[in-house]
């Protein structure tokens, strides 16, 4: 039997072999690879707590602007991007589903900030254009959208993508629970307590207690 990647793999170069190893490891599910995988970004995030958990296959952009509390879970397929400075914030004990994707967007300005106890479910999408803050006990529901960022188009001699866009930095308050394939724009700030259902859009900042639904969302109620 022929042995072609053997013999390939022992051509390898050293840093060759490193990345063949970094891949295996990062893809490996295994209890063993999990544990590596957190003690090789211990070393290269800004700041890590303890017992941290990283699924297999996730990718994660400029480390060293990414801090990561006690107790964070980060599921498989994950996506962190941290483009400059302002960085990733998790705090203790945030919970991130998998194929979940965290991008700053912007170097200068982006940054996303997640506090305690805050979960975050499968598939949502979060961008940091010029900031977005969440604040503890969030729950956020799968395949949601949260961005402070609207591309302009008042113009219809000029191409969209030439026109700009409207950048607005979005708090999502504590104790706040958005449901599922909800999104949020740049205009679109929620208050302590809010509840927002599933599959709205929010456009407009949404008070303190409210519980807001429909595309746009609006209150209906209250929850005092």
């Amino acid at each position: 039997m022929e042995k072609f990647f053997t013999n390939a793999f022992n051509n390898l170069t050293d840093s060759e072999r490193e990345s063949f190893y970094r891949t295996v490891i990062m893809q490996d599910p295994s209890p063993y690879a999990e544990k590596l995988r957190v003690e090789y970004y211990s070393k290269k995030f800004k700041k890590m707590g303890e017992n941290v958990k990283i699924g297999p296959n996730v990718r994660i952009v400029n480390p060293e602007y990414i801090s990561v509390g006690s107790g964070v879970e980060i599921g498989a397929n994950v996506t962190l991007i941290a483009r400059g400075k302002g960085g990733i914030t998790l705090g203790d004990n945030v919970l991130i589903q998998e194929r979940v994707y965290l991008d700053t967007q912007t170097e200068e300005w982006g940054y996303i900030t997640v506090n305690n106890n805050s979960y975050i479910g499968t598939g949502a999408t979060i961008f940091g254009h010029v900031g977005l803050e969440m604040g503890s006990h969030c729950l956020i529901g799968q395949n949601v959208t949260l961005t402070p960022y609207s591309h302009k188009y008042e113009d219809p001699s000029r191409l969209i993508v030439e026109q700009g866009g409207n950048m607005q930095k979005v708090v999502i308050g504590n104790d706040v629970y958005i449901g599922m394939g909800v999104n949020v724009m740049y205009s679109g700030s929620i208050g302590d307590g809010s509840i927002i259902g599933a599959g709205s859009t929010v456009v407009k900042p949404i008070p303190p207690y409210s519980v807001a639904v429909g595309s746009p969302a609006k209150v209906i109620k209250e929850r005092k």
